[in-house]
């Protein structure tokens, strides 16, 4: 019998894309045409399910939906799978392209979300899946340097001091101290206050790690006023543990200390509202 699902294959100088309407269909086609090193984009959610079937592929790159990204974060979840084996994958958002139809994924999708294996060859939320999977299968987008700790200086402000999101105060450095506002991406609980003392920021705001056993996750925000330092916890529900850039994009205040406080920071602010505030 024919197999009745095969995909369509994108030729380019650098290798095949492999566009399926479904991951499903992927083990099925690998099973009579074992391959290895293609893109693959499939019209599927990008959860873990998904993951284990288009893995049968072998691929060097994946191209997924992620389907509202849903309870527990299951629809993109499958991008951290694919990061533990080594594979570049990006999630495109279900409202640029249609569920079930690989082509209009591959033409018409807009990424959403990106593991960290496709920021190392250049893959960015924004781009167009087509885009992605020629970047996947080239390395063309492969910046020259890659920092492990996405440091980005989203502001610059007056006396020399700056808003910098860096994804954990453990990656503050030197030139931090005592001038910048770190908008950072782990729990504020007692662990960091070394860090805390150690690279003395002007200011900061962290996760509150949904707060947890004795409000633990933000029981540093006090710890640290004794040594002057300003800081502030977003919740959990509202920007993404571990990167520093959603902290300050998306985050919206949930605790602060008295320090912060008294330069304006109040619960219910944005992260935005209340770094400058931080600044000042």
């Amino acid at each position: 019998m024919a197999y009745l699902h095969e995909p369509i294959i994108k030729l380019s100088p650098f290798g095949r894309t492999l566009v399926f309407d479904s991951a499903t269909h992927v083990q099925a086609y690998v099973a009579a045409n074992p391959c290895s090193g293609d893109v693959v984009v499939a019209a599927s959610y990008s959860g873990v399910l998904c993951a284990r079937m288009v893995m049968s592929a072998k691929p060097s790159g994946v191209v997924g939906l992620d389907c509202g990204i849903g309870k527990d974060g299951a629809g993109i979840a499958g991008l951290w799978y694919y990061e533990a084996l080594g594979v570049a994958s990006a999630a495109v958002d279900s409202q640029t392209a249609e569920m079930g139809n690989g082509l209009d994924l591959y033409e018409c999708g807009v990424v959403s979300r990106v593991n960290e294996c496709a920021q190392r060859r250049g893959v960015e939320p924004g781009m167009r899946a087509a885009e992605v999977a020629e970047a996947l299968g080239s390395g063309a987008l492969v910046p020259k340097e890659w920092d492990p700790a996405r440091r980005l200086l989203v502001h610059a402000g007056p006396a020399g001091r700056s808003i910098v999101c860096t994804d954990s105060i453990a990656f503050a450095l030197p030139e931090d101290r005592n001038r910048n506002v770190l908008c950072t991406a782990g729990h504020t609980g007692r662990s960091v206050i070394d860090y805390f003392r150690l690279f003395r920021p002007w200011a900061f705001i962290c996760s509150d790690g949904a707060k947890g056993k004795n409000d633990s996750g933000i029981s540093a925000l006090r710890e640290v006023e004794t040594d002057g330092i300003a800081g502030a916890s977003v919740d959990a529900l509202t920007a993404r543990m571990g990167d520093g850039q959603s902290t300050y994009f998306d985050g919206v205040i949930s605790a602060a200390n008295r320090i912060a406080q008294d330069k304006g920071v109040r619960v219910g602010q944005s992260a935005r509202e209340a770094a400058l505030l931080l600044l000042n």
